[in-house]
């Protein structure tokens, strides 16, 4: 298996995009890749989650590019710009024979003359449950990922259902401004216990670890609820977050796939839950579409 090609700067991608694409317009035999270019964003610390999602595209055929970087747009003041995980080397590992090319860029190529003047921003969807509790950050997320997708110019672009909400406002900014880019969905990838895979679960100490597990406990009681209700599906995932005091829960609501806005006490058909909490020092987030 070959190992992805790093490149660090817009202008050599931009290039090697090129290539790829005239090479396989041009090859005609039969094993010759199709002019497909597909992205998967990431900020890197790869995990098994990442990993489907590179192998997903790869099973889309074609080129593929990883983004890996950390984009400071998304972090608010006192969250973990400086401490989240940076592990290039063991990442570029973990993508052989998974990814064609990894654009690994520094903050200073990505931004040249600093922090975004320019920004991308996700209106009333990103203003709630994440983006409440995260002032901003979707609006940092739809610029970087507006650049990278100028940058790459995907044909598709792979995100994880994990992220549900960045994967709305995504979708959104894509039909809004007409972005001649598909968005492909991957299912969240969860340990045997079933805590979601987040690169952010290597922060936790081995007790926060064990009530980790509360936030998809939480989430699969709601889901066996939901047929009673809105309401019946939201006290279950209480319940289960109010017996484990290592959880502090930021917010836990069920939302209509659609909008992203709240279901009424009686909406009727598929829904998403979603929760967020702090674990000793760390806060992560989950959900779970349910049929109420």
């Amino acid at each position: 298996m070959r190992m992805p090609e790093i490149i660090t700067t817009i202008a050599e991608l931009r290039a090697r995009v090129a290539e790829a694409r005239r090479w396989a317009h041009q090859d005609g035999s039969s094993d010759a890749p199709v002019g497909r270019v597909v992205l998967v964003p990431t900020m890197g610390a790869l995990h098994d989650g990442h990993l489907r999602l590179v192998s997903s595209a790869r099973d889309l055929g074609g080129f593929v590019v990883v983004s890996i970087f950390v984009n400071p747009l998304q972090f608010g003041p006192g969250e973990d710009l400086d401490r989240y995980p940076r592990t290039l080397d063991a990442d570029v590992a973990a993508l052989e024979g998974l990814a064609d090319v990894v654009f690994a860029p520094t903050a200073s190529e990505m931004y040249p003359h600093g922090p975004s003047e320019t920004r991308v921003t996700a209106g009333a969807s990103g203003s709630l449950f994440e983006g409440a509790s995260r002032p901003g950050h979707f609006d940092g997320v739809l610029t970087v990922v507006s650049k990278l997708f100028n940058i790459v110019q995907p044909d598709v672009a792979v995100f994880g259902q994990k992220d549900a909400q960045q994967v709305h406002v995504i979708g959104r900014m894509v039909d809004d401004l007409n972005l001649p880019v598909s968005i492909a969905v991957v299912d969240t990838v969860r340990e045997s216990d079933g805590l979601a895979l987040s690169s952010r679960n290597r922060y936790l100490e081995e007790d926060d670890r064990l009530a980790a597990v509360t936030l998809s406990r939480a989430l699969a009681e709601a889901a066996e609820a939901a047929a009673a209700g809105v309401g019946e599906a939201l006290a279950a995932a209480h319940a289960r977050v109010a017996a484990e005091p290592a959880v502090k829960l930021d917010y836990l609501a069920i939302v209509d796939p659609e909008t992203f806005r709240e279901a009424s006490p009686d909406h009727h058909g598929p829904a998403l839950m979603l929760i967020a909490a702090r674990v000793g020092t760390t806060r992560l987030i989950d959900n779970a579409r349910l049929t109420t």
